[in-house]
C-alpha cells in the first residue's frame, strides 16, 4: 500500500456503488479521505452536513477512512491536505467524457495531482444518485442500492416535500 488518496463527490446520497469504490481504494491506499463536495451549483437534495453524516453511517466500521466536506476545487483541497492522488469511480462509458475533461482540467491546474479511476462491481455499474433520488421520490424500493439508514433518510426527506 502507499500513501493517501482523496475520493471526492457529492454523495447525494452515497450508494453501494460509492461504497464499492471506497473498498477498492482501501486495497491500494493507506488512507482514503472521502471528501463531500459543498457545491451548491449542483443543487443537492441533502445538505452538506447531512451527506457527511450519511457517508459516515454508511462506512461505519471501515478502517483508514476519513470523511469530511470541502469547498472549492478538489485540486486545491488536495494541495491543502498534501495528497497527490484523486480517486474517481467510472461506471459506464457515458461517464468517460466528463471524467476525462475533469481529469485534464485538474492536471492543467495542478500537474502534481494524479487522478486514478476505479470501476465498481458490475452489479453497481448502473447505479446513479440522481436516478435513485427520482425512484425514492416516486416511492420505489431502493434497498438494493443504498444502505438501510440512507433509504430511511431519503424516504423521510421526500415525506417532508
Amino acid at each position: 500500500m502507499c500513501q493517501k488518496a482523496i475520493y471526492p463527490g457529492s454523495f447525494d446520497p452515497i450508494t453501494y456503488g460509492h461504497i464499492d469504490i471506497i473498498k477498492r481504494a482501501l486495497k491500494i491506499f493507506d488512507e482514503v479521505i472521502v471528501a463531500v463536495a459543498n457545491n451548491s451549483s449542483k443543487r443537492p437534495l441533502l445538505s452538506t452536513s447531512e451527506r457527511v453524516k450519511m457517508v459516515k453511517q454508511a462506512t461505519k466500521g471501515f478502517d483508514r477512512i476519513v470523511v469530511e466536506s470541502f469547498d472549492g476545487l478538489v485540486v486545491e483541497y488536495a494541495h491543502k491536505k498534501r495528497i497527490g492522488v484523486i480517486v474517481r469511480g467510472l461506471r459506464m462509458i457515458s461517464d468517460f467524457e466528463y471524467e476525462f475533461q475533469m481529469a485534464l482540467t485538474n492536471r492543467k491546474l495542478a500537474p502534481d495531482v494524479e487522478t486514478i479511476y476505479l470501476m465498481p462491481s458490475e452489479s453497481y455499474s448502473y447505479i446513479s444518485s440522481k436516478l435513485l433520488k427520482e425512484a425514492a421520490f416516486l416511492g420505489a424500493d431502493i434497498s438494493n442500492f443504498v444502505p438501510k439508514s440512507i433509504e430511511k433518510k431519503l424516504k423521510a426527506k421526500f415525506k417532508k416535500k
